[in-house]
């Protein structure tokens, strides 16, 4: 009988050790999509008065954004967050201000060699026309930005253009 016990407990403290000693998955790694907001990660000056300082959320899947305007509708500040949403194959951008309630989500939005866009919702550009935001890497340390407009199937219209530069 103490023999037959000896093995019991023999066997309890073998299982326990083995489940005891599972390796955890290690967390995932961001893939290269994500990885490629890595070029906006920095503090940019652009020429209408913004400063916009981007860097990673923890786990790197991420950025968060923190905008200062200085511009003639005068201060107002911004938080973006800008992720990369792998069903979809396409970037998000969510936006608050402190100028309004809410805020805006901009989904669809692409990367293209050095050419980022994305499209604007209804609730930012208007009911009949079309919105889109680019930016272009000039270089690792400068971009250019514009936002253009279309109504109905017209031509796309600048009606705002920057240029900035990284200055961290």
């Amino acid at each position: 009988m103490k023999r037959l016990l000896a093995i019991v407990v023999l066997m309890l403290v073998i299982t326990c050790l083995a489940f005891g000693q599972q390796q955890t998955a290690p967390p995932p790694k961001p893939g290269p999509e994500v990885s490629r907001l890595g070029s906006m990660v920095g503090t940019w000056k652009t020429d209408t008065g913004e400063t916009v300082t981007y860097e990673w959320f923890d786990g790197e899947f991420s950025l968060i954004g923190h905008v200062e305007n200085s511009g003639p509708e005068g201060k107002s500040t911004e938080l973006r967050i800008i992720t990369y949403d792998p069903d979809a194959k396409t970037y998000s951008q969510y936006r608050i201000t402190s100028t309004g309630p809410g805020g805006t989500l901009s989904r669809g939005g692409t990367v293209s060699g050095n050419t980022w866009v994305f499209p604007l919702d209804k609730t930012e550009c208007g009911e009949s026309a079309k919105c889109r935001f680019s930016i272009v890497e000039v270089t690792p340390t400068s971009f250019t930005a514009k936002l253009e407009v279309s109504t109905g199937d017209g031509p796309w219209t600048v009606t705002f253009a920057t240029k900035g530069v990284k200055i961290k």
